[in-house]
């Protein structure tokens, strides 16, 4: 079994599920974006996003690939470009940081320290580009009967198992943050565990799914979320 980590591109957004390749919550604002749902054409919509960000601002996700098949995703950008990202009662995200709109680990391969390795792999290009933190806003009631708003908002227990700290309260919509050299001290730290222990780290990030019996090189992924 190998994992791949690899940017989000116009043609690896093809591989992002239907439902979350159709969805541009984060991408317009709530007016505009309920006018393309009516016009029928989020998913151009959401295309068009993903092509100016990646032209004006360079790479805004990540896509996780076990043994080929397609198993996860990230999304990020600064906040100006996502509107969104002003309508949550914890806004706006702080200047130093980039948002981290949306997670989503399939069922099938939830479990296995996808969520993490997600993360890690935005951490370390966000740390190239001179950006200190990571943050998000999580749902404190995902999965909550009667409390349903989308699965746009990944879990706030997610985020916190993945090692974000929350910097605004909220009952329903926590604004959390992760310091990156926090995120690559431990990615690090794993790694050379890894590497040590089993020589299974390649240059593209290939990570054979074997655990050091006297540490966890993983941990447990949130609930999974559309976006």
């Amino acid at each position: 079994m190998s994992r791949r980590l690899v940017n989000l591109t116009l043609d690896t957004l093809e591989d992002l599920p239907r439902p979350c390749r159709q969805c541009v919550y984060w991408e317009l604002d709530p007016v505009a974006a309920e006018r393309a749902c009516a016009a029928g054409d989020p998913g151009l919509e959401k295309e068009a996003w993903v092509s100016q960000t990646l032209l004006e601002w360079g790479s805004c996700g990540k896509l996780v690939y076990v043994d080929g098949m397609p198993a996860g995703f990230v999304m990020y950008a600064p906040p100006a470009y996502v509107p969104r990202s002003m309508a949550f009662p914890t806004s706006p995200v702080s200047a130093d940081a980039a948002l981290l709109m949306t997670a989503h680990v399939v069922t099938a391969f939830a479990g296995g320290g996808l969520g993490r390795m997600l993360v890690q792999g935005v951490a370390r290009d966000l740390t190239k580009r001179g950006i200190k933190a990571i943050e998000a806003f999580g749902d404190a009631k995902f999965g909550d009967a009667g409390e349903g708003s989308g699965r746009c908002v990944a879990p706030a227990d997610y985020f916190l198992s993945v090692g974000f700290k929350t910097v605004r309260p909220h009952p329903r919509y926590p604004r959390l943050r992760l310091e990156l050299r926090t995120a690559l001290s431990w990615k690090s730290d794993v790694e050379y565990a890894l590497e040590k222990l089993l020589g299974s780290m390649s240059p593209e990030g290939l990570l054979r799914p074997v655990r050091p019996a006297t540490r966890s090189a993983t941990a447990p992924v949130g609930p999974s979320a559309v976006g």
